[in-house]
């Protein structure tokens, strides 16, 4: 009921309608602006290359080389992951459309002449230039906009603070005492990484969290650790494509697989709470005074589960102290506690994580003066991950990024937005149906001179009623503090999608046309047939395409 084509004189089909000269299917010209060139980023630029046609692609990146957060993670073997993808920069030529050290700071959509106006500063050397685009794409990521804990007197410590998402590569830990803040994901891989290299290693641990077995296991080294492969694998894979696109669907399978444990009352969930605590109690010890700190009463995977290779093992360390009590203060030579004891260390590391609110960081209003960050600050809600309520686009102009100012009308499309599956596997399949979803969205939208396209409210209220009421049924509802709720202890869960990966792809596959509303360019929706002719049936081409494979169009209803 929602698929509506308005027209653009005031929704009459008064005066002369005139046939435009052009062939069914022929893709008018895009200039789009696509923010960040992590792996959302490339990605999206290598499937414009493959996939459409008559576009020019402009890259903003505010890191001065491409990789998003691998360029600014500096752990779990993020050098080798920030190679890969800036090989793969280099070898589809990616870096042609790329401007690097670059950030945006506004954009205001022109009124008259139907085009994003962008600020840009070049952060090298403070300019600020405007560029314009008829689409905008964030490509920026969930864990980037990190953040200091809120702690008093942090910055009166005179040591050197870190923070592990900003990590100074010049920093040197060995033989001092280091203090770190944090037993999340980051957390984890710190401690048993500079354990055996510092003078003592004190972790503060005030929220339980479990420590889970490595993912894909049957793949990992001794004791679930990550391996190199070695010069015999890399041949076999290299010269035998069918025996590594194997073993890359075993891994996926396994990560796939383990939905099932998050739904909370399931065999699954039980043998996952079985399995962890056994894991636990005998790397730490079965006596072990830590286990009361360490072993959650929540759901496994309330919290994002934690594979923590060594990081149990080096909490028992003769030069490792695990702090239970709360940080009252930071002073100038250490940590004050709650119980009034002073721990003086010379390094602290913060591993506390990423503003997840999904608030801009700068204002974003839309229609009829709708600020994004107002609609987003008790609670975001987004259609399917993707759209934003009240934030209208003329859709061949733009798809906005949460960093822009001044907006009018805007339809907020990004990679990982509110309830996306970033809890349930690897991210770089998630991003790719994102992509393939928007380039669907895009191609009708220039194809069909589509002018406007807007997500209904009712549609997200439908999508966000789905999704809560389905979170009650998993792991992620129970009672825990969580990134998963934005910090809260009991919701509502903002960041999670309500069903696994496959349940995502799959939902992506079809985009629903019906919950949104389209506006034409001209006054007659059909206008896009054109002169008569097919691109299809231009010179040169099979017009007799339809012979090759009869069966082809009805693929999407074999399961």
């Amino acid at each position: 009921m929602h698929a509506t084509i308005e027209t653009t004189s005031n929704g009459t089909h008064e005066g002369t309608y005139t046939v435009s000269e052009k062939n069914l299917g022929e893709p008018r010209h895009l200039r789009i602006i696509t923010i960040g060139a992590g792996a959302s980023g490339l990605n999206f630029a290598r499937q414009i290359d493959k996939h459409m046609k008559n576009v020019d692609l402009v890259i903003y990146e505010k890191n001065p080389e491409v990789g998003g957060t691998w360029f600014e993670n500096r752990y779990s073997r993020a050098g080798e992951i920030l190679e890969y993808l800036r090989t793969v920069a280099r070898k589809y030529d990616l870096y042609r459309n790329i401007k690097l050290s670059h950030m945006v700071k506004a954009a205001r959509w022109d009124e008259e002449r139907s085009i994003w106006t962008i600020k840009v500063e070049d952060t090298t050397t403070g300019t600020i230039t405007e560029d314009w685009c008829h689409f905008m794409i964030s490509g920026s990521g969930i864990l980037n906009n990190w953040k200091w804990p809120d702690i008093p007197g942090l910055r009166t410590f005179k040591g050197e603070l870190l923070h592990s998402a900003a990590w100074d590569e010049k920093a040197d830990y060995k033989g001092k005492t280091v203090a770190v803040l944090g037993c999340g994901s980051s957390g984890v891989q710190i401690v048993p990484t500079i354990q055996p290299d510092v003078k003592q290693l004190v972790t503060f641990i005030r929220t339980p969290t479990w420590i889970t077995a490595g993912f894909a296991q049957s793949k990992a080294g001794p004791g679930g650790s990550n391996f190199s492969f070695s010069e015999e694998q890399k041949s076999k894979f290299r010269n035998d494509p069918s025996a590594y696109l194997g073993y890359r669907k075993e891994i996926e399978a396994e990560l796939n697989g383990r939905f099932k444990f998050i739904i909370k009352d399931s065999p699954e969930q039980e043998e996952a709470v079985r399995f962890s605590v056994n894991e636990m109690k005998s790397k730490l010890g079965e006596d072990s005074p830590l286990l009361k700190y360490l072993i959650p009463t929540f759901s496994v995977g309330c919290r994002r589960p934690t594979p923590g290779n060594g990081y149990l093992e080096a909490l028992g360390k003769e030069n490792v102290r695990v702090v239970t009590d709360r940080i009252e203060e930071i002073i100038p030579e250490g940590i004050r506690t709650g119980s009034g004891e002073i721990i003086k260390v010379d390094m602290f590391i913060c591993a506390t994580g990423f503003d997840i609110s999904f608030c801009p960081r700068y204002p974003i209003v839309g229609q009829h003066g709708i600020s994004l960050e107002d609609q987003w600050k008790d609670k975001p809600t987004a259609y399917l991950s993707l759209a934003a309520p009240n934030m209208p686009n003329h859709f061949s102009r733009s798809i906005s990024y949460f960093e822009k100012k001044y907006l009018t009308d805007v339809f907020l499309v990004v990679f990982l937005g509110p309830n996306s599956p970033i809890g349930h596997g690897s991210v770089i399949p998630i991003v790719e149906h994102t992509a393939k979803y928007i380039i669907r969205m895009l191609h009708k939208c220039q194809t069909q001179d589509i002018k406007t396209v807007t997500v209904t409210q009712a549609a997200v209220d439908d999508f966000d009623e789905h999704t809560q009421i389905f979170m009650k049924r998993t792991a992620w509802s129970t009672h825990c503090r969580s990134w998963f709720k934005n910090g809260k202890v009991d919701g509502p869960i903002v960041a999670l999608h309500p069903g696994s990966r496959i349940h995502w792809f799959h939902m992506l596959e079809e985009p629903r046309f019906e919950d949104y509303i389209w506006e034409g360019y001209g006054r007659n929706r059909f206008s896009y047939l054109g002169n008569g002719f097919s691109v299809k049936e231009a010179e040169g081409r099979d017009s007799t395409y339809y012979f090759d494979d009869p069966d082809e169009g009805y693929e999407s209803v074999k399961y």
